[in-house]
């Protein structure tokens, strides 16, 4: 006789399946025969039919075939290329459940690759946005022709088909109607565009960002040739047509690569850079400088490291990836010193001007890695009270981590963009440190991703 848990899916097969969780891209996850089902557009307590669309050896990959049980919470998406996109997984969800989805992700996080459950830790609800819409500064759009008519947009899920998106509803509304009018300017003056094939035609990507407190955006071409074709006649229909605009550049890419930029950056018209505020501090946003994707969390998100850091005065900080110094700026005024470190140069360039800009005699920054730099330092007679570290998707590098167990500073406080990676440092912290609690913040609404800013205290 077989047992029931060495039947094998195959390819093709049609199931049901009841949905336990989300997953961490978004997708509902649901168990068959013990083996792990993944189903995007599947949410929590629905009952599906589903047919397998991928098998790996530990999990399967399914598609809806049809919803049985409807959950609740389900809404209908109100973007019209939500499903073919593929840059939000989670419209099909009320913003409300959303957020109580995006806490149980870190609580799946932290009893996966830390092994403590939710009477361990204190994981808060997740703050998110009253208009959960229109929030992101900034888009980076791939130009294509498709039947003569020039389109911008995002290649959709799993593919290399550019998707047109003309009013994307997570993005900043001047963003939309920008590359709107470019698209036409473009058109109407016949400039030639990027063919990735034939690796023939000038204009690839056109970059907006825009200043939520300012107003003002900045575009940036981004072409295969260092000639922009007609670069006078559209810089004058840009002015004469978008007068929000301040800022034009012109970004030189001539290598066959998935990177957006390359390597040449040329200032075409208006100001080498526009303008940002995030609460007191002022930021002056060049072409390339990295910058938080959505302002208004971006106040919350920070506020946040403010009250996990409780700094009195006299408490010395290290502000580890600081980028454009963003935090440790944040913290500055409540902290005897301030020290931040990144590898990139043109961040700590950034840094160094923000800091001067706003009369910050106490803060410094450094060009180097975290895990090289904090050592010298320590060397030198630094002791830091506070350590904030904001790690790329895939966390902090380890020697950092284990210098930060040799140095033994009062508090941590991790802010992290991945609770996978969060988790699996917190597993090594826990040696010496234990979580005071977890705040998730929602900086991307409809998406899947979760911010979590993370206190630990020595033991």
């Amino acid at each position: 006789m077989t047992n029931s848990e060495d039947i094998k899916l195959e390819l093709g097969q049609t199931f049901p399946l009841t949905i336990k969780r989300l997953g961490i891209n978004g997708e509902g996850v649901g168990f068959f025969k013990k083996s792990v089902v993944f189903v995007p557009g599947a949410l929590p307590g629905e009952e599906v039919v589903v047919e397998a669309t991928k098998l790996h050896p530990k999990f399967t990959e399914a598609k809806i075939k049809n919803i049985r049980k409807e959950s609740v919470h389900r809404v209908s998406a109100p973007c019209p290329i939500y499903e073919q996109c593929g840059g939000c997984q989670l419209q099909h969800l009320d913003y409300s459940q959303q957020l109580v989805e995006k806490r149980d992700l870190v609580l799946q996080a932290m009893e996966r690759h830390a092994k403590l459950t939710a009477d361990q830790v204190e994981i808060r609800p997740t703050i998110g946005m009253d208009d959960p819409w229109n929030y992101r500064n900034k888009s980076q759009y791939q130009v294509g022709l498709r039947d003569g008519k020039i389109i911008a947009g995002l290649y959709g899920m799993n593919s290399h088909n550019l998707i047109d998106i003309p009013n994307c509803l997570v993005q900043h509304k001047s963003s939309n109607k920008v590359t709107r009018i470019i698209k036409k300017i473009l058109k109407n003056e016949d400039i030639s565009i990027y063919n990735e094939k034939t690796k023939k035609g000038a204009v690839r990507t056109v970059i907006t960002r825009v200043g939520f407190e300012s107003k003002e955006v900045q575009v940036v071409i981004v072409t295969s040739t260092r000639e922009l074709p007609k670069k006078d006649r559209i810089i004058e229909l840009i002015h004469g047509q978008l007068p929000e605009v301040k800022s034009i550049v012109q970004n030189v890419n001539n290598e066959d690569t998935s990177l957006i930029f390359g390597k040449e950056t040329i200032h075409l018209a208006g100001e080498q850079v526009i303008n940002e505020t995030l609460g007191d501090l002022s930021y002056e946003l060049s072409a390339r400088t990295f910058f938080q994707l959505n302002p208004i969390q971006t106040v919350k998100l920070y506020d946040e490291v403010k009250e996990a850091a409780a700094l009195t005065g006299t408490e010395k900080v290290v502000d580890a990836y600081c980028g454009v110094g963003s935090i440790g700026l944040w913290l500055s005024e409540e902290a005897a010193e301030v020290r931040g470190m990144d590898t990139i140069e043109e961040s700590i360039e950034d840094a160094k001007e923000n800091a001067i800009r706003h009369d910050r005699a106490n803060i410094s920054f450094e060009v180097g890695k975290a895990e090289q730099v904090l050592p010298r330092w320590i060397k030198e007679g630094f002791e830091p009270d506070v350590i904030v570290v904001d790690p790329p998707r895939s966390g902090c590098d380890d020697a950092l981590l284990q210098t930060i167990l040799d140095v033994k500073p009062k508090k941590i406080v991790y802010v992290s963009c991945n609770p996978s990676t969060l988790a699996k440092d917190i597993d090594i912290l826990n040696k010496y440190y234990q979580v005071e609690f977890m705040q998730p913040v929602d900086m991307f609404p409809q998406t899947s991703h979760v911010e979590v800013v993370t206190k630990l205290t020595l033991k």
